[in-house]
């Protein structure tokens, strides 16, 4: 559900607008309120049957699209460090009615992040291109087809053949060099692929999970070089909506358990925090799965940790209650804030954290993610 809010922040946000010509910085947050006014929801529907390979690829007449990878490498007991990959696309709106191959007809945004939990270390990075939707764009583009983005040297694609993904991402600082092989059949998130985000049935989008991924390759940091075991998680999801107006940012998790079992678990918040919607989903190590409904799910904040950079306060720490279970989320490093002021336009915290049962126990890995904290996400 989660990657609308960067789009939305990032296309009306400072950071974008500053790396862009100045007519187009102009012309963009009018583009974008025409698309909100003028789009429609064909796209996104209840009932609409998810298709593959088709639907692993892009969706250009959707607004808002994601492709959104995290996992952890070593052991259960002793993991050494999580990883975030994160590919976005959005229609800007400028092009309708240009019938010119320059027009800027999409945005493409990447986000990537290692937790190196032994150096106490989080590194990010970000990049950002226009897209004119043409399949040979050198800059950036993203396949219809299949599951195959990329900015410059950062790519993300399925490797069909081999019922895996290839993730390869050089930054400053750090690289990831990674397969993914598909160890379960993917999830249907929501009702068969249609995933409520609000009181409003348009506020939806179409979502599918890829649980326990086996990670392969390697990743490097500074002049070191760890070759890559883990387990991983990836989300692919796309919206013409974007979130309901009281809500101010959302908490969410999605954790792969040790038994081969799979957590996922959100709420939205409004500003005085209380829960806007909710939602979520359970599938057992034997198939079978359970969707949660909006009054199924309770997320209760514990430890905060305030970040030094924004002086954000976030709950790293939290009480969940599903009908699978409760459980305890603890983050395994508090530093694991992200600033993509300069592509997106946000603030959020995005970290490598434990699921403990309710005796204690540690029985899955995976990520916690945090909105809204830093500011009120404003989204148009």
């Amino acid at each position: 559900m989660r990657r609308r809010w960067l789009m939305g922040a990032g296309l009306q946000g400072a950071g974008l607008l500053a790396t862009l010509p100045m007519a187009l910085s102009i012309a963009l947050p009018i583009a974008l309120q025409n698309a909100q006014a003028q789009g429609t929801a064909e796209g996104v529907r209840r009932g609409r049957a998810l298709t593959f390979p088709r639907d692993h690829g892009a969706h250009l007449d959707v607004r808002t699209e994601w492709w959104y990878l995290t996992g952890w490498l070593g052991s259960e007991a002793a993991p050494t460090h999580g990883f975030q990959i994160t590919f976005f696309r959005s229609r800007s709106g400028l092009a309708e009615g240009n019938p010119s191959r320059f027009a800027a007809r999409q945005l493409l945004f990447a986000h990537a992040a290692i937790t190196d939990l032994a150096a106490g270390r989080h590194l990010h990075a970000q990049r950002i291109t226009r897209w004119t939707g043409s399949d040979d764009a050198p800059a950036g583009r993203a396949a219809t087809a299949d599951a195959d983005v990329h900015i410059g040297p950062w790519s993300l694609r399925r490797d069909a053949s081999a019922a895996r993904y290839l993730a390869v991402l050089p930054a400053d600082g750090f690289k990831l060099d990674l397969q993914l092989q598909r160890s379960q059949p993917l999830l249907r998130q929501g009702d068969a692929g249609f995933s409520r985000k609000g009181p409003d049935e348009s506020q939806a989008s179409h979502y599918y999970s890829e649980p326990q991924l086996q990670v392969g390759g390697q990743i490097a940091t500074g002049s070191q070089t760890h070759r890559a075991g883990g387990r991983a998680w990836l989300d692919h999801e796309w919206s013409e909506q974007i979130l309901h107006p009281d809500a101010v940012g959302w908490d969410w998790v999605g954790f792969n358990l040790f038994d081969g079992s799979a957590l996922t678990a959100f709420r939205l918040r409004r500003a005085d925090g209380s829960a806007l919607w909710a939602g979520g989903s359970f599938r057992a190590a034997d198939g079978t799965a359970r969707v949660f409904s909006v009054d199924d799910v309770r997320f209760s904040a514990g430890r905060r940790w305030v970040s030094p950079g924004s002086s954000a306060s976030y709950p790293v720490q939290w009480r969940l209650e599903t009908p699978a279970g409760r459980f305890e989320v603890r983050a395994l490093m508090d530093a694991q804030e992200l600033d993509s002021r300069s592509s997106t336009g946000t603030i959020y915290w995005e970290g490598l954290s434990e699921l403990l049962d309710a005796g204690g126990r540690r029985v899955g890995l995976g990520y916690l993610e945090l909105t809204g904290y830093a500011a009120p996400l404003k989204l148009g």
